[in-house]
């Protein structure tokens, strides 16, 4: 049995549209007019023990959403979820015992306590033994590195400490499952880079399941070999993470070092991303990356070749770019009558 199945996971929120004026509330009073929006829809996957899986989207696409499903913190509109075999919106003591939600944009700690003490007080609330309890916290913050700051006040901790904390909080029980909602948001790169060391070398140890939203991508490349892609509430991807490039990459880039400057005018072959007088960079489509290889050199004195795939952070964006002009097209046609 899978660790997380979803079926038809929808999460609908109503909101109230008032008419502007004394006349659109007294109209308000009578008869309500309410905007649908599909925060999730239709949402089906599922993820199998010690995966690490990245979840991605734009703002508002419904990430987050789904992980307050997943936790317990909201009821769906309709459809079916289990974690570890239970319906996470019962809320059963069992349940949550076996997964923590962190979430980078809120603090779980006590903001005028010491880090240890709040540990302490989670300690109590999972009934945790007192040896337990030390063994776990202090092998999780040596790897973390924030020995030092156990007794320091959790508002005086910088934010990459603090983070740092909110993940030995969430992890001293020892849970089976853990959703991280920008866990490194707002971080500077040294602290981003040791929390990746930290949840790589904690999920490879204890294949613990792992959910992670994040807007860097550096963070999905490094930790994740699947992600899952999400917009406007519906999933549109599920697969490896290097599927995205041979699925919607149309476009390499080739990069060129040449022996002396080369007076050739390159944007008639693609996309001048850099050059220089003796380098150039051009992104071309795929379908034509060997004659345009062929073509320079041919015409140039070529020291040095490169073809590349695009970035994966690029393809995302440039895939969610054409699915909202292709959305706002549909829904200019629909407003027009001349929708297919």
């Amino acid at each position: 049995m899978s660790v997380i199945e979803t079926r038809g996971l929808t999460k609908i929120y109503r909101t109230y549209r008032k008419e502007g004026g004394l006349r659109g509330s007294i109209k308000g009073l009578v008869r309500r007019k309410y905007h649908e929006t599909r925060a999730a829809d239709d949402v089906t996957f599922k993820i199998e023990e010690g995966e690490l899986v990245g979840f991605l989207g734009p703002n508002g696409a419904g990430k987050t959403t789904v992980l307050k499903m997943l936790s317990g913190l909201l009821n769906p509109s309709s459809g079916e979820a289990r974690v570890l075999g239970f319906v996470p919106w019962e809320r059963s003591n069992e349940m949550k015992r076996q997964f923590s939600l962190v979430m980078g944009q809120k603090n779980a700690l006590w903001w005028d306590l010491p880090a240890q003490e709040s540990l302490e007080l989670n300690r109590a609330i999972y009934g945790i033994e007192r040896e337990r309890f030390k063994k776990v916290v202090g092998g999780l913050s040596e790897l973390l590195e924030v020995q030092d700051k156990m007794n320091v006040m959790v508002r005086e901790l910088s934010l990459g400490e603090r983070m740092k904390m909110e993940l030995i909080s969430a992890l001293i029980h020892e849970p089976r499952v853990l959703f991280l909602d920008e866990p490194t948001i707002g971080l500077d790169v040294v602290s981003q880079k040791r929390v990746r060391e930290f949840l790589r070398l904690y999920n490879s140890e204890h294949k613990i399941v792992t959910m992670l939203t994040s807007h860097y991508m550096q963070d999905i490349e490094e930790l994740c070999d699947r992600v899952i892609i999400i917009d406007h509430g519906k999933i549109f991807f599920d697969g490896p993470l290097n599927s995205i490039i041979d699925r919607f990459s149309g476009s390499k880039i080739i990069s060129l070092t040449f022996a002396q400057p080369a007076e050739r005018d390159f944007s008639t072959l693609g996309e001048v991303l850099q050059q220089t007088p003796v380098s150039v960079q051009i992104k071309v489509p795929r379908a034509k990356v060997t004659e345009t290889c062929r073509e320079v050199l041919e015409e140039c004195a070529v020291m040095d070749i490169n073809v590349q795939e695009l970035p994966v952070e690029e393809v995302i964006r440039q895939l969610f770019g054409q699915r909202h002009a292709s959305q706002q097209n549909v829904a200019t046609l629909a407003a027009d009558g001349t929708a297919p």
